[in-house]
């Protein structure tokens, strides 16, 4: 298993990542945006402007992580890659990269990413009724503050 920065060639595969995990672990929520819609963020934006990782196993791209500023923007792992320490990688890349502290928005009916964002020193600062997002589904904001800030 390789964590690495993304070049151009991984948008494809990371935007599958993304579809797949989202897909599995939020398959009541509406999607604000269609697949091919997705692939094409990744392509033109996510992977050539944005702090894009990606995990690599056996030559095939397994999760990907996206931070944009201070915020952990987007943390996704296919699914058969999940609850096998990937995601605390990707945290505590994010967290070496961000040693001033992170952000980041999660779905409030995904209890297993927020259960996993406060494994790992995330706090809940805001909740939501969805109206600012675009899948108009409630979220919560979680911030980490290394100790001390």
């Amino acid at each position: 298993m390789v964590i690495r920065r993304a070049v151009g060639a991984d948008a494809a595969a990371a935007a599958e990542v993304w579809l797949g995990s989202y897909g599995a672990a939020l398959p009541s929520v509406r999607r604000a945006h269609g697949d091919d819609e997705v692939r094409a963020w990744f392509r033109d934006i996510v992977v050539p402007h944005r702090e894009t990782w990606v995990a690599v196993a056996d030559g095939t791209v397994v999760g990907v992580m996206v931070l944009a500023g201070d915020e952990l923007d987007q943390l996704y792992l296919a699914p058969s890659w999940q609850r096998r320490g990937l995601g605390g990688r990707f945290v505590a890349l994010a967290k070496e990269r961000r040693p001033g502290g992170l952000a980041l928005w999660t779905f409030e009916i995904n209890a297993p990413a927020r259960a996993f964002y406060e494994r790992h020193g995330f706090v809940a600062v805001e909740h939501t009724d969805g109206m600012g997002n675009e899948e108009r589904e409630p979220d919560v904001r979680y911030v980490w503050r290394p100790e001390g800030a």
